[in-house]
């Protein structure tokens, strides 16, 4: 009915944009679930593509390779970082623009932070090329590993500038009000990443440079459609010509640096779990902990997923200056998360020998060794999905140096403590018990930081 009221002259840039991005709304549980939904399941099956593409790796050529992938993987943990910086500190400097009706602002900074991850993406690639053999050598691989390590890094930095562009526009996609398209991409590929490591591993015989291979060409389709998307859109959000403004880029980064602490700090994390296997038990050890990361990785995607679609909504509220309706969506984030926690806990420890024994076989040492420490490591997924999301909202709300704090502490701090302590206490259970710990001291911190900050406000006031 309004569309035959309503001339298209008469409709302001805040009722069109009300129309197109669905950020506007008044949330309710099955609406704002609803709205966040494709980021969780894209999520979900980023997590389950990563488990896919990681088990094929080791059941299809040795548990090494697998070993091996975790040791170049703070590499990938600073490119995702990077991209994650720029993506999440940018969507919230334009879900604000847009909230406050700014709309060809946020566009010329959208296509600025494009460009910027190109540019990028080019110079990491570059860069590590180049210093290939002392990346490799620095991240502590033993000469077992060290041959699988280079042939799956180089094929890998190949595609830096297609994997920043994927980072980007999984994040500024649901920022333009099209989360199931961001999904859409998603799943297309980590379906094709499954099938051309199949392809490159088994039929083609190309090795772990087959797995990187793979992986790359999966980087390159929601990166290229990605693009063709915001050339062509006539929505709010789309690509202009950008004024190449170096302060939007900084003010990017800062906001979204906690983003790229915790990338950051999960890559010297990784480095030093992979350091302490490696002394105690050797590439045993390492294959384990790789199971674990990587099974963590797939169980925290529901809170990833769930927080990165959420935080455009309360960006947009916080820009329009919407108080009431901000508070509102924030307490249903909170029932969602403790929901979700009690869930995911259960699951973990129901559900451990069936992960575990996707990556290796049931007598192996590897998985009884990772067997082990999911008894342990279980009882992270209980705190960590508050923790992801508070850090989230900090970032939403512009206070990247809270959310920084946070997310420093919450995956490097702590845990980097637990490590240097609890194994000399404990042996290896200290191992699995550091992540556990540092959960439950970071939800310390955030919460005396939501009390002394504005936002507990939020949470709090009628």
């Amino acid at each position: 009915m309004r569309k035959k009221t309503i001339s298209i002259e008469k409709v302001t840039p805040a009722k069109e944009q009300s129309q197109k991005l669905r950020l506007a709304q008044d949330f309710h549980p099955l609406s704002l679930l609803q709205f966040v939904a494709p980021s969780i399941v894209m999520m979900l099956l980023m997590g389950f593509y990563t488990i896919g593409d990681t088990a094929m790796v080791s059941r299809f050529i040795h548990t090494n390779a697998l070993s091996a992938v975790n040791i170049v993987c703070p590499v990938v943990n600073l490119i995702v970082g990077l991209g994650t910086m720029v993506a999440t500190g940018g969507s919230a400097i334009i879900a604000r623009k847009m909230g406050s009706g700014n709309e060809k602002e946020a566009c010329r900074n959208l296509t600025l932070l494009i460009l910027t991850g190109i540019l990028l993406g080019i110079l990491l690639a570059v860069v590590g090329i180049f210093f290939l053999d002392q990346i490799i050598r620095g991240l502590g691989a033993s000469r077992l590993l060290y041959p699988y390590c280079k042939d799956y890094l180089f094929v890998l930095l190949l595609f830096t500038p297609a994997s920043m562009l994927q980072v980007l526009f999984q994040t500024l996609l649901i920022t333009a009000g099209h989360p199931g398209y961001g999904m859409l991409l998603s799943v297309s590929a980590g379906i094709a990443n499954l099938l051309l490591d199949y392809l490159f591993m088994v039929p083609l015989d190309m090795g772990i440079a087959g797995s990187a291979l793979g992986t790359g060409i999966g980087y390159l389709l929601p990166a290229g459609f990605g693009l063709v998307f915001f050339i062509r859109t006539k929505g709010t959000l789309r690509f202009c010509r950008p004024l190449w403004d170096f302060g939007v880029i900084r003010e990017s980064c800062l906001n979204g640096s906690s983003e790229m602490v915790s990338q950051a700090a999960s890559a010297v994390t990784t480095f030093l779990f992979n350091r302490v296997m490696m002394k105690h038990l050797g590439e045993n050890g390492v294959a384990a902990i790789t199971i674990l990361i990587y099974s963590q990785f797939l169980l925290t995607t529901l809170y990833i997923g769930f927080s990165m679609g959420a935080a455009p909504i309360i960006s947009y509220n916080y820009g329009s200056g919407n108080r009431p309706r901000l508070r509102k969506v924030l307490r249903l984030c909170l029932a969602f998360l403790a929901v979700a926690s009690v869930l995911l806990f259960v699951f973990s420890l129901t559900c451990a020998s069936g992960l575990v024994g996707i990556f290796c076989p049931r007598e192996s040492d590897v998985y009884k060794i990772a067997l082990d420490g999911f008894s342990i490591f279980s009882f992270s997924f209980l705190l960590c999905g508050f923790n992801i999301f508070t850090s989230a909202v900090f970032t939403a709300l512009s206070n990247g140096k809270t959310s920084a704090l946070l997310s420093f502490l919450r995956t490097f701090g702590f845990i980097t403590a637990g490590l240097i302590v609890l194994p000399w206490f404990l042996g290896i259970p200290g191992v699995w018990l550091a992540v556990p710990l540092a959960e439950a001291a970071t939800l310390v911190i955030a919460l005396i930081c939501l009390s002394k900050e504005k936002a507990f406000l939020l949470f709090t006031s009628g």
